[in-house]
């Protein structure tokens, strides 16, 4: 049996030593690296294990050199540190395990006080700042940020995400639950969405107390909704006399809105309208995705009456279609307004539901070509996955019949079939 080593090493030895492992004795030895780096090791057994266990980083051998200044442990100083833990094994407890914890409480205790720092105004703006360029226009960042600050922020700005419980939430949705439901009901989504982005990053864990489902549906009482698009239209019948009205009027504002209604789009799509979107020679107009409601291109076929309106706003010289008189796009109001002067009681989204009416009333033009015509999304999934084309030809049909009717020209002439005559 060989004889056993106790503070066999020297400091002279321990200078001098070349690379390899040099024993010093009761379970301590010196390794050499190649590069003549040096560290000690405390091997150990414990419950018929053997361990090694690196001295240089242990909390002792750290407080050891602090106090002396040094940077490498000396041979005194490693016997002392291992003589610590030689004295932990002796109580079966094992060195490595029990720094693997005061690791993992260390860690948890970092984890915490840098989650303690993330508020839930910090969380947002992180969320905004992430998928804001994803999203379809500056007016719904600006909704979001204006509907955290005026309701969310001064309850709940200032609080760590992680802190976020749903008295908090109720706290910012029972007073405007029942007076401002729709907003109550976005305002409840929108935190709903920045706790879950929180609790991917790490800044929260446990249930969502903004969840709806299950939980706020649970507490708050169901809410009237209210009827969502019905917007003030005016019947089909009367528009021909309204538009000859309409033509009558010179302003921009007037030539625009009868292009709205001749294109039967939306007022935000023609307002921001470029002279890049248009195609005057095959009369064509393609909306870039970018402004859709549904998220992709839309081409609207230009009646002949939508091209001389075009034609004869072109001399403005501007990038947009319907400049406004000081420069830049025309405002939102404008066509109101227009509306207002006119003494008109209807909106300008609600001609879309004019030409809507007047295509399933007095034309024989299929319903998934209407709606086309109206860019609204097919909502059946079978059938929107098949139908890979956008009905551009029947679409410049049902186009310039609706400004032929618009125009007061009646029926005739029109490829169409009253179906109230038609009996």
């Amino acid at each position: 049996m060989p004889k056993k080593v106790s503070k066999a090493l020297t400091p002279l030895a321990v200078k001098n030593a070349k690379p390899g492992r040099h024993a010093d004795g009761d379970g301590l030895y010196l390794l050499v690296k190649d590069s003549g780096a040096r560290s000690w090791v405390f091997r150990f057994m414990l419950r018929g294990r053997a361990r090694d266990l690196g001295l240089s980083r242990c909390p002792e051998a750290i407080a050891l050199l602090r106090s002396s200044g040094g940077r490498e442990l000396t041979l005194s100083q490693a016997r002392d540190v291992a003589a610590i833990y030689r004295l932990k094994v002796k109580d079966g407890i094992d060195p490595l395990e029990e720094r693997e914890q005061e690791q993992a409480v260390k860690a948890a205790a970092e984890q915490s006080a840098r989650v303690k720092g993330v508020t839930f105004r910090v969380a947002a703006d992180a969320y905004i700042e992430v998928n804001g360029d994803i999203w379809r226009n500056a007016k719904h960042r600006q909704q979001w940020q204006n509907t955290l600050a005026t309701y969310v922020y001064p309850v709940i700005g200032d609080i760590p995400v992680c802190d976020v419980a749903t008295a908090h939430v109720l706290q910012i949705i029972e007073p405007i639950w029942k007076v401002k439901a729709e907003t109550a009901s976005r305002v409840r989504g929108r935190i709903e969405t920045v706790l879950d982005a929180a609790k991917a990053r790490g800044y929260r864990e446990g249930e969502n107390p903004a969840r709806w489902r299950g939980h706020i549906q649970q507490i708050l009482p169901k809410r009237t909704r209210l009827a969502r698009g019905h917007h003030k239209a005016m019947s089909y019948e009367e528009l021909p006399a309204f538009m000859a009205l309409l033509r009558a009027r010179k302003a921009v504002a007037a030539l625009a809105l009868e292009f709205t209604i001749l294109t039967a789009t939306r007022t935000g799509e023609v307002l921001g309208a470029t002279w890049a979107e248009v195609d005057l020679g095959k009369a064509v107009w393609t909306i870039p995705a970018s402004r859709m409601k549904a998220g992709r291109d839309h081409r609207v076929p230009l009646s002949a009456r939508a091209v001389e309106i075009l034609q004869a706003v072109k001399p403005l010289c501007s990038a947009w279609l319907f400049p406004a008189i000081r420069g830049g796009a025309m405002s939102g109001m404008a066509m109101s307004m227009l509306l207002r002067r006119m003494k008109v009681d209807v909106t300008v989204h609600g001609f879309r539901s004019s030409f809507r009416d007047w295509s399933a009333e007095c034309t024989s033009y299929a319903h998934e070509v209407c709606e086309m015509a109206l860019a609204h999304v097919i909502g059946n999934k079978a059938e929107a996955a098949y139908r890979r084309g956008d009905m551009f030809d029947k679409r410049r049909r049902l186009t310039e019949d609706w400004a032929t009717y618009c125009a007061g020209e009646g029926m005739e002439g029109a490829t169409i079939t009253a179906i109230r005559s038609a009996g």
